[in-house]
Order: C-alpha cells, then sequence, then structure tokens
C-alpha cells in the first residue's frame, strides 16, 4: 500500500513497530488497522537515496488494501487496456468496499467520541430511524418503476438504498463480503431451488 508520512509518523513506526502514517486530510496520524485490526508489523525501514521516500518492510495481520486484498497494486495497466469490462468490475466493487470502510470508520468515530456528527452516525445511533429510511428509499426506488421515471433517477434511488442497507450491516457486524459469499452460491442453483431449500430450513 501506499500512504503519506511525516516525521512523526515515521517516529512512531519505529516505536511501536505498527506502519502508522499521517492523514493530510484530517491533520492527523493514523496507524493502518487502528479500525479494521489488520495491523502491519514492520521489521524493517528503508529509506531512498535522496531521504525523500521510504519503505515499511512488514508482515500485516490480515489483508493490506481495504477491498480485502492482499495488496493494493492489484490492476494492471496491461489488463486495463485489453478488457475495460473486467476494470469496470473491480471499480464497483471498490467502490462498495470504500463505502463500507468510510461507515466502519464512522461507527469507530462514536466509540471515542472523534469526528464531526454525521448523518450515517445518527443512523447508527437510531435503529428506527435507519429501518425507516431502508424502506423509504425501497419504496422510492420500486415509485421510479411504477411512475416510469428516467434510469438517472433509477441509479439515484438505488444508491441510497445502498448505503442505508450497508449502514444496517455495519450496525450488525456483516461485512459485504459476507453478502457477496451467499451471492456467489447462489450463482449454482435457480431463485426457485433456493428459495425452496429456505423454506424447508424454516419448517424444519
Amino acid at each position: 500500500m501506499q500512504g503519506f508520512a511525516n516525521k512523526a509518523a515515521l517516529a512512531t513506526t519505529i516505536s511501536t513497530r505498527k506502519a502508522t502514517f499521517y492523514s493530510r486530510s484530517r491533520s492527523t496520524l493514523w496507524t493502518k488497522g487502528e479500525t479494521s485490526k489488520n495491523f502491519i508489523n514492520v521489521h524493517d525501514i528503508f529509506i531512498d537515496c535522496d531521504h525523500d521516500s521510504i519503505i515499511y518492510l512488514g508482515k500485516p495481520d490480515g489483508p493490506t488494501c481495504h477491498t480485502g486484498a492482499d495488496t493494493c497494486y492489484y490492476t494492471s495497466v496491461f489488463d486495463l487496456l485489453k478488457d475495460q469490462q473486467v476494470e469496470e468490475n473491480r471499480q464497483a466493487l471498490t467502490t462498495l468496499y470504500s463505502l463500507e470502510s468510510t461507515i466502519s470508520q464512522r461507527k469507530a468515530e462514536l466509540a471515542s467520541a472523534d469526528g464531526k456528527p454525521s448523518w450515517t452516525k445518527r443512523l447508527l445511533l437510531d435503529d428506527k430511524l435507519l429501518c425507516s429510511k431502508i424502506r423509504e428509499e425501497a419504496d422510492e426506488l420500486c415509485r421510479t418503476i411504477e411512475e416510469k421515471e428516467d434510469n438517472a433517477r433509477t441509479a439515484s434511488e438505488m444508491a441510497d438504498v445502498l448505503y442505508h442497507a450497508m449502514v444496517l450491516l455495519a450496525l450488525k457486524d456483516v461485512k459485504i463480503e459476507d453478502v457477496q459469499e451467499i451471492l456467489r452460491k447462489r450463482f449454482t442453483q435457480s431463485g426457485i431451488e433456493e428459495k425452496k431449500s429456505r423454506t424447508i430450513k424454516q419448517s424444519s
């Protein structure tokens, strides 16, 4: 992965042996893994000949990238040139993982009383408000069919449904990868068979 580091970040990394960086947007230090627990345990640090670039050499406790990949550098430029559709699919997944990461950060801020007030935090603190918003947004999505609204409106309403549903997932400590795994398993059977299996499990 790549991050920005100042002297304080480097000093913290040296003392704690946890890869630490400096957030220019929030003007504060941050340690990789402080939210996800996927810390990078630093074994050595290398500086280039001009002393303007640093490499932290370490072993991660889990995935390095917020997408769940071992590395953030998993996209080949040559693959992009050969198959644009592959990149569009990756971009869609990365967007969901980025949203999940942001929501998780807001959830962590609730416990530490850090950060600014946000709509996400308000939803996380109010189950009834969250559920009412999911129902409201789902109804508005259906209305784009009933009222024959344009595709841009449908996409916008679907974005609202996804966002609020992912806040609920975060509240329940369910990862988007858990949802994707269930969907992948369902690819091998028809929807009718899958619903029948759920009915049998519930009745037994």
